[in-house]
């Protein structure tokens, strides 16, 4: 629904209805949205949102303090349904590295428990999948947690503190770096002391003469910050509601 293509559709339908009534304020307010929406069809202004929202996040040395005792990571996703447990065709690419990023990070810290949060609703968990890819990657299998039935991320947050065994509350969050902020949101709302360690950065600096033009990956790129920016909020006024409750 946050596509930028989409949503020039919807203001296109606003400018039509604004000129049948004169309402020439709301024409101009149009005007400038479908120009703004334009702009972040192009990988310049898709990425200009991109690294607004990556700037955002705090980076591993700024967790200070005691340790984390855990690791959490949460899944990316699947790009198809997987016929089996170990099928790491299926994994999307955010699964992957986030994973990878995960396993390399337990390593630093020796046995401290690696939990691997989330599914996709597609028959095997996500989770599963990469639990086995990470003791294919060498992970002790004595330090993997696995959840199984979360489907977003205040889900994967709430599951995480319900894990047994329990969880330290203190942990790190291993998660895509635009992926981050909501998620730490979440988190922190579930009772945890999260630091972040976030991978797979989005941001892509200007190379070419293209950078100028719309492309359909620059389209995905604005929705995706447009999604996290959007559920930052809606995740903020939730945590705000569950803290008065």
């Amino acid at each position: 629904m946050l596509s930028p293509l989409r949503l020039l559709l919807i203001v296109g339908a606003l400018w039509w209805l604004a000129r049948r009534l004169g309402w020439r304020r709301v024409r101009v307010a149009c005007i400038a949205a479908a120009t703004l929406l334009v702009v972040l069809t192009t990988p310049l202004g898709a990425n200009a949102l991109v690294r607004i929202q990556e700037a955002r996040v705090p980076g591993p040395a700024t967790c200070t303090g005691m340790p984390p005792q855990a690791v959490v990571v949460l899944s990316g996703g699947l790009v198809a349904r997987p016929r089996g447990e170990r099928d790491y065709a299926a994994l999307g690419l955010a699964s992957i590295q986030r994973l990878i990023g995960a396993v390399e990070l337990q390593r630093t810290l020796g046995a401290v428990p690696l939990a691997v949060i989330g599914t996709s609703d597609r028959g095997v968990a996500d989770s599963v999948i990469l639990a086995n890819l990470a003791r294919d990657l060498g992970v002790d299998a004595s330090t993997l947690q696995v959840e199984t039935a979360s489907l977003n991320t205040w889900q994967n947050a709430q599951a995480s503190a319900r894990l047994a065994p329990a969880l330290p509350r203190r942990i790190w969050l291993v998660t895509s770096r635009l992926h981050m902020v909501r998620a730490l949101v979440a988190f922190r709302a579930a009772g945890f002391d999260a630091c972040a360690y976030p991978v797979q950065p989005r941001y892509h600096a200007p190379d070419n003469p293209g950078y100028l033009l719309p492309t359909g990956s620059a389209t995905m790129k604005a929705e995706d910050a447009l999604h996290e920016l959007v559920g930052e909020v809606a995740y903020r006024l939730r945590a705000w509601r569950a803290s008065r409750d």
